[in-house]
């Protein structure tokens, strides 16, 4: 059986060799304000913005042009059943991920930490209407 509940990509996780030019960058360009920091405030390792960005510093990182995903390190989607959404990925052929049980492999290589919601954010989220 499908799942009958809503979803939305609530992060986009990337790699970035300057974490603190990324952060002014989409600051003071975008306006996109923390939301949570690892680590210390003048070097942290990761970054998460309002809006739905998570810089992770990683400096000596190269993406190699090919297929490899490069830069993006996951996708982070809000679930309004994880339980529900993890038993019927079972049947999609995806991988579990050491990160944890809400971290799942698609089979293109792939990764997301799927999220679970509380209360009604999903269905909230969703009624934003941006171009409307």
């Amino acid at each position: 059986m499908a799942y009958t509940q809503k979803s939305y990509v609530e992060h986009v996780a990337v790699r970035v060799k300057d974490i603190r030019w990324h952060i002014d960058f989409f600051y003071e360009v975008l306006g996109m304000d923390v939301r949570e920091i690892d680590g210390p405030t003048d070097a942290p390792r990761q970054y998460w913005t309002l809006g739905g960005m998570q810089l992770m510093s990683t400096p000596d990182f190269e993406a190699r042009p090919s297929n490899d995903a490069g830069w993006l390190a996951h996708l982070g989607i809000m679930v309004e059943d994880l339980d529900a959404v993890l038993a019927e990925a079972q049947n999609w052929g995806v991988k579990p991920l050491p990160q944890g049980r809400n971290w799942l492999q698609l089979p293109d290589g792939l990764a997301i930490e799927l999220i679970q919601a509380s209360g009604n954010s999903v269905a909230q989220a969703l009624a934003v209407k941006p171009r409307g």
